[in-house]
């Protein structure tokens, strides 16, 4: 994992491709002062391993007419003094590295001339070796690609070649990603994230007053020391700088304009040109309405002798049927847990220095819930049994807190079904009311999200992975009231988060009511709606909060494979939400922890990050007086600060 950026000044974008007034994004935006220095060491958070930087200079060659100027590039500070209309690229990268046998310092660059600053992970769609580093792979492929696909051209020419464009390659890749790449032989700059938006990725786009664009992994922690004290206190922000870059392919190409001389851009989006990737990314699913799925039963599955026009789901798959469908998603979700939590040879170099018995590479975000537990016994599958497991929990009201309490009951099954593994429940115990400098921080890691709810749920995450807490050891299954605390800091880089569960297994309370609202198909059109918009209210909020503490966050739930898997059956097989919480909804999954031995976590009711670490009540009480002001205030959807000015 690595935190990125780059700085483009000297050339005027036009936008109109991509936004449909043909001007900038916003008329105003807020401007915020910060130097290349603070951008840095915000990135180098998440990036503690390495930090580099590269400029490329692009300048008109003099020596030709205005009509047939040409483009030159120069990497670094070796540029002429015969200098026209100059343009600067600044690529930053903060390394965390988790593979590869060598250490890398980014930004790349290759012999080509070509500069990538990688953040991702792939998982699949290109071959990486285990000892090798799969952003060195990625730069490697992306120098044998042709430079069709660029603004210059529509579609690429070079099909049938043997070559690949630029789109192509970034459409093959199956993991996280965001990056930006300088292309040199088409003076193209290539950028973007996944097409589910599993890293961040930030855009401030060419303004009037600020005709830069940037691109970042995450605001500078220097923004918030525009926000006062009183400010951070009443959760008050003014932050409106950044935006959520959208998922896809962005192309950037530079030419000299015929009328001055001076350096033009235009920005377009490009198609994916994966189609099974399309496919996912219109999350459509064949069988959604029990009536209609009947017809796609088998003769020997379906009830010939039953005319119910509202049969129940039990009536419409037989119970081998539904088994097989349990056990693919119990098959996808372990693989996507295997490959994000494989132990690469650059870990051992990392880890060296401690003793192997006491370290926990991986750990889980867990609140002992259903998502939680699932990862937690499928990590234990996959992981070396000499290692630790560290269950990081978080919460604002001690023990008595409902995610302490069902954690503490999480890991004591987790013990039974697995007792040779070393589990080491993480408690992480804090109080709102003193975290006045952490919320300023971690304001600027939510931005652009603006909300208490996003606050609050930023404030949880960034605290579960700094991994500062209590470890109670030796506690037994009876009693641990009497046991012994061990301070303790988790040092796992790799953190599995359960984003994603809940979307796409209808585990939300939105959901039930979609369902007794529009039945089915209502249901799918929430569910649908959830995953086609994940990247900008939770997953680049997720990422920067858990990445500011060096940790990279990976979420097997949005694993390629496990989305096509859940797609591929039935909705009345994926939940049943005229059942009661904690048994319709997430029904699958809940089918999937039996099979693991999680008998009690299978029947546990949904309770978000928020709720269950109990600092939605204490900033409820902190902003609005009271848990009450606060329901009847909307809370959750209230943006910061908002609540005083009403």
């Amino acid at each position: 994992m690595c935190g990125i950026a780059l700085i483009i000044s000297g050339v005027v974008i036009d936008l109109s491709s991509i936004f449909v007034d043909a001007t900038s994004p916003k008329s105003r935006q807020e401007e915020l002062v910060f130097s290349v220095d603070d951008l840095k060491a915000t990135l180098r958070r998440r990036g503690p391993d390495s930090l580099g930087c590269k400029k490329v200079f692009l300048y008109s060659n003099t020596s030709t007419s205005l009509q047939e100027q040409e483009l030159v590039s120069v990497t670094e500070d070796c540029i002429s003094t015969s200098v026209n209309y100059r343009v600067e690229l600044l690529f930053i990268g903060a390394t965390l590295q988790l593979r590869g046998l060598n250490p890398i310092l980014q930004p790349l660059q290759d012999s080509s001339k070509n500069i990538l600053v990688y953040n991702g992970e792939i998982f699949g769609g290109i071959h990486v070796e285990s000892d090798r580093n799969d952003a060195e792979v990625l730069m490697r492929t992306l120098e044998q690609c042709c430079s069709c696909n660029s603004n210059r051209e529509a579609t690429c020419l070079c099909k049938g070649s043997g070559r690949c464009s630029v789109v192509d390659v970034l459409s093959a890749i199956k993991g996280p990603w965001a990056l930006s790449y300088w292309q040199d032989s088409s003076r193209t700059l290539w950028f973007g994230r996944d097409a589910f938006g599993r890293r961040s990725l930030l855009v401030h786009w060419p303004t009037v007053e600020d005709p830069q664009l940037l691109l970042s992994s995450v605001s500078p922690t220097s923004s918030v020391e525009q926000i006062s004290d009183f400010e951070a206190q009443n959760g008050i922000s003014k932050l409106n700088f950044w935006e959520e870059l959208p998922c896809g392919i962005y192309s950037l190409s530079m030419d000299v304009s015929n009328l001055d001389g001076g350096f033009v851009g235009e920005v377009k989006k490009h198609e994916w040109t994966n189609p099974l990737l399309k496919e996912l990314i219109k999350w459509e699913r064949i069988l959604v309405n029990p009536k209609s799925g009947v017809l796609h039963l088998s003769v020997s599955q379906s009830h010939e002798g039953q005319q119910n026009m509202h049969p129940t789901c039990s009536d419409m798959v037989s119970s081998e049927s539904v088994s097989v469908y349990v056990q693919k998603v119990l098959n996808a979700l372990r693989k996507s847990v295997m490959q994000r939590s494989s132990l690469h040879t650059i870990f051992q170099a990392v880890a060296c220095d401690r003793r192997q018995e006491e370290l926990s590479p991986v750990a889980v975000l867990f609140s002992g819930g259903l998502d939680s537990m699932i990862l937690a016994a499928l990590l234990n599958e996959c992981l070396d049994p000499k290692y630790d497991i560290d269950l990081l929990n978080v919460s604002f009201d001690g023990k008595f807190a409902p995610d302490r309490i069902s954690a503490k009951a999480g890991v004591k099954e987790l013990r039974r079904i697995a007792p040779l593994r070393r589990w080491k429940l993480v408690e992480i115990d804090a109080d709102l009311s003193n975290l006045i400098s952490e919320t300023k921080h971690v304001m600027s890691l939510i931005s652009p999200a603006n909300t208490y709810m996003d606050l609050n749920i930023g404030i949880a995450l960034w605290l579960a992975a700094g991994g500062d807490g209590w470890v109670y050891e030796g506690i037994t299954i009876n009693n641990d009231e009497d046991q012994q605390g061990v301070k303790y800091n988790s040092k796992s880089r790799i953190i599995l988060v359960g984003s994603g569960a809940d979307e796409q297994c209808a585990g939300y309370g939105r959901h039930r009511t979609k369902y007794r609202n529009g039945s089915w198909l209502g249901l799918h059109e929430e569910m649908k709606l959830d995953m086609q918009r994940i990247w900008k209210r939770n997953l680049g909020r997720d990422d920067r909060c858990c990445a500011d503490n060096g940790k990279e966050a990976r979420f097997p739930f949005l694993d390629e494979d496990v989305i096509r898997t859940l797609l591929d059956i039935p909705l009345w097989e994926i939940a049943n939400l005229g059942q009661p919480s904690g048994t319709g909804d997430k029904k699958i999954l809940r089918e999937v922890a039996k099979i693991l031995g999680l008998h009690e976590a299978a029947v546990l009711p949904k309770r978000a990050i928020q709720f269950g670490s109990r600092i939605a009540r204490e900033s409820n009480r902190k902003n609005f007086g009271s848990n009450r002001a606060a329901n009847q205030a909307s809370a959750g959807s209230v943006v910061i600060g908002k609540q005083n000015l009403t």
